[in-house]
């Protein structure tokens, strides 16, 4: 995927994501023959959210998203979902990077309980 829109827009997610939550955990889980390199997961005292990759956008996956405060409307997918909320960025879209960071850092807040 080098040189891929997909690509700048997960390399910009994981940097706000670290940026907003220091001390996060990424890891790659669920590998298959379809996705080798498998879905990035953030974790901080639990799971944050999942970054998954597909043809016409980047989903960014809030693990316990309904239960964030989401003031600025980011979450435009997943919206009637009992437990998580999405963010699906498309190609030439602009990720409100303020907002992303303050639902980061709410969602590690609710991890910690």
């Amino acid at each position: 995927m080098s040189g891929d829109w997909r690509t700048d827009i997960v390399d910009a997610v994981r940097n706000s994501i670290v940026a907003a939550a220091p001390g996060v955990v990424e890891e790659a889980k669920w590998r298959k023959a379809s996705n080798p390199d498998g879905v990035p997961t953030f974790s901080l005292d639990g799971l944050i959210c999942t970054v998954e990759t597909y043809k016409d956008k980047v989903k960014v996956t809030f693990a316990k998203g309904a239960s964030l405060e989401d003031p600025s409307n980011i979450f435009n997918a997943s919206l009637d979902a009992g437990t998580r909320r999405a963010i699906d960025i498309h190609h030439g879209h602009l990720l409100d990077t303020a907002a992303f960071e303050d639902l980061v850092r709410s969602a590690v807040e609710i991890n910690r309980g």
